[in-house]
């Protein structure tokens, strides 16, 4: 029986900032369902040409406790970006901690407000050692 990705689902603590930080990385909303009677919203976003892969947005309205504090039961969501060092240099230009910075000039990770682990990967191939890049420590965890 073939299967079809339809998206990934993450709860989120605070929808405001969670959608800023996605949108951010290019997501822009699809699709928002607001549950008066379950009393919570799911707002789904994707990349521009990628609607049929959304990311879910969970949003409880009257809180979520059950929601770890580091979010580690989940791994992480992973793009890939058409210059790795521009799109990490607009996430801090924003307020983002590049927690593992692209020094191979393939990959970073950073979080979102809820903590969420998001691998960016250069799409292609790597692009040459650069500094500030290179250099740059890990901050955190990632």
């Amino acid at each position: 029986m073939p299967l079809k990705y339809l998206h990934t689902m993450v709860r989120v603590k605070d929808l405001e900032k969670s959608m800023a930080f996605f949108a951010l990385l290019g997501l822009k909303e699809t699709k928002r369902y607001d549950s008066e009677k379950g009393r919570f919203t799911l707002i789904f976003m994707a990349a521009e040409g990628q609607e049929d892969t959304p990311l879910e947005l969970t949003y409880n309205w009257d809180g979520d406790d059950a929601l770890p504090s580091d979010s580690r039961h989940f791994g992480h969501l992973a793009y890939g970006v058409d210059d790795i060092y521009a799109t990490c240099q607009h996430l801090m230009d924003n307020g983002v901690t590049v927690n593992r910075p692209p020094r191979d000039g393939h990959m970073a990770f950073v979080r979102s407000p809820d903590n969420i682990s998001i691998e960016l990967l250069q799409n292609g191939e790597s692009q040459a050692p650069a500094e500030p890049w290179a250099s740059m420590e890990n901050t955190g965890s990632w």
